[in-house]
């Protein structure tokens, strides 16, 4: 059976996405005071008194003819096509204006069910805003709401969008939408992180074979985090487009600062992240910052050298590959993907990539096997000594959390054990286990002593008969 969907509708800056965040119960879309955040469709899964459905939020229709208002508004159009029922949402601080009434009109000829929430009308009378709005109540029925304060949110699910999304599930099904596939199950998180203007927008309407996310030239193009659930091989992911994270100098814009911590957040809450780096111009110190983020969160990862056609036109390919490949090496345990987004060149395996990080990231590994692999690590290899001659003595291994993957060392003075010796164990533990794609973190936990009063006792007992011997021996000397 169908979920159904719900599109919201309506101007830039009207409360769109505000009103998202409300019914899924989720921060997912940014909000701010700014006309025009919102450019891409953003999917997301709400549940109410039992009934699930879909709710898209989408950028703001202006009429405007400069060509990214123009995709913008061709983004709002596929979502009313997609929708079964049409969310209208009008500003009542402003009041109905003709850009409202153009779009009640367009929404009126097309025949779908329509709902029209005056948001932001917290602080106007009900009375005084209805005879405003009384030339557009033939397209839809009114709701005045307040998506900020969460005035008659229940009101607007409860008595005007469930009756309708329950005509919708006990009508015929419709034919089933593989873009609306989300459900309760948890599909893998896939993240599409790097710097501006490197193709992360681009390679999600490769992957899904459509003009999906707004794509321009102008670097900053996608503001917020959009998810968009895909199936692949009858499998379920969420690809997630970000905001290009750039130097913290050179951030300016406020809208920007949110869109930068939002992605630093999607890091944080994902399964896989695909780093995509700008082959031609080569891997620069914000990528390297990028991917010291990513391992230091655990996740797991695949590299994209995108825009390789640029590199085979002007570059020799095997020789930029050595230059980027000798740039990672210390982090050869990732697979880097050489493609092209723009015409869909070397993407064949990249799913493969994805699900194998993945499942070496959840992989069960048994405490007794582990612990035997350290042992092994430790008879070709022992650990250094310490100061006073003793050796350290890691006793037992174990997991201690999957996706990120750690592991945990028991032992005594394992705390004292060199970097070097640290990375000798990880390279040791991925060999064997055969994990790729996802970084190792190893923690030590050092053993208490259970009688540390006995061996202070022992100290002072081993130093009086130290002096006792000394004494003895100054008197044995005088006597002679």
């Amino acid at each position: 059976m169908t979920i159904p969907v719900i599109a919201l509708i309506g101007r830039s800056n009207v409360g769109k996405s505000t009103l998202f965040n409300k019914l899924t119960g989720t921060r997912h879309a940014l909000v701010a005071n700014f006309s025009g955040l919102t450019r891409d469709r953003n999917y997301g899964f709400a549940e109410w008194n039992g009934y699930a459905f879909i709710v898209i939020d989408t950028g703001g229709i202006n009429g405007s003819c400069k060509e990214i208002e123009a995709c913008i508004t061709q983004q709002s159009m596929i979502a009313i096509d997609e929708a079964d029922i049409i969310l209208f949402v009008i500003d009542g601080q402003i009041g109905l204006i003709e850009n409202d009434k153009s779009i009640a009109k367009y929404l009126y000829n097309r025949k779908k069910s329509v709902v029209i929430a005056i948001n932001k009308t917290e602080k106007n009378s009900v009375l005084n805003l209805e005879k405003d709005f009384f030339s557009i109540c033939t397209v839809g029925k009114i709701v005045f709401i307040s998506a900020l304060c969460e005035k008659s949110i229940n009101i607007l699910v409860k008595e005007t969008l469930l009756p309708l999304i329950r005509n919708i599930l006990f009508a015929e099904p419709n034919k089933s939408k593989e873009e609306f596939l989300i459900s309760k199950s948890n599909p893998i998180k896939v993240a599409i992180i790097g710097r501006p203007n490197v193709g992360k927008s681009t390679l999600i309407n490769r992957i899904l074979g459509k003009e999906r996310m707004v794509v321009y030239d102008t670097p900053g193009t996608t503001r917020d985090c959009i998810h968009v659930p895909i199936v692949r091989n009858r499998k379920k992911y969420v690809l997630i487009d970000t905001a290009g994270v750039r130097k913290c100098c050179k951030i300016k814009e406020t809208v920007e600062k949110f869109s930068v911590i939002k992605t630093l957040q999607t890091i944080e809450n994902t399964n896989v992240v695909l780093l995509v780096i700008d082959a031609y111009e080569g891997i620069c110190n914000q990528d390297f910052s990028l991917l010291k983020l990513i391992l230091n969160s655990g996740r797991c990862l695949v590299i994209i050298a995108n825009k390789w056609d640029q590199v085979s036109e002007h570059k020799s390919n095997e020789e930029e590959k050595e230059i980027l490949e000798q740039r990672l090496k210390f982090v050869n345990f990732i697979r880097i993907h050489y493609v092209s987004a723009l015409y869909g060149t070397g993407m064949e395996n990249l799913f493969s990539s994805v699900e194998e990080a993945y499942l070496c990231s959840i992989k069960r590994i048994n405490t007794a096997y582990l612990t035997r692999i350290m042992r092994m690590a430790i008879k070709e290899h022992q650990p250094p000594l310490i100061q006073g001659g003793y050796r350290i003595k890691p006793k037992y291994a174990h997991v201690g959390g999957y996706n990120p993957l750690a592991i945990i060392i028991h032992g005594s003075q394992v705390k004292k054990l060199p970097n070097n010796y640290k990375q000798y164990l990880i390279n040791y533990f991925r060999r064997i286990l055969n994990i790729v794609g996802v970084p190792i973190h190893i923690q030590f936990n050092e053993s208490k002593n259970p009688f540390p009063n006995r061996v202070k006792r022992k100290s002072k007992i081993r130093n009086w008969s130290n002096n006792c011997f000394l004494a003895k021996s100054k008197k044995v000397k005088e006597v002679t």
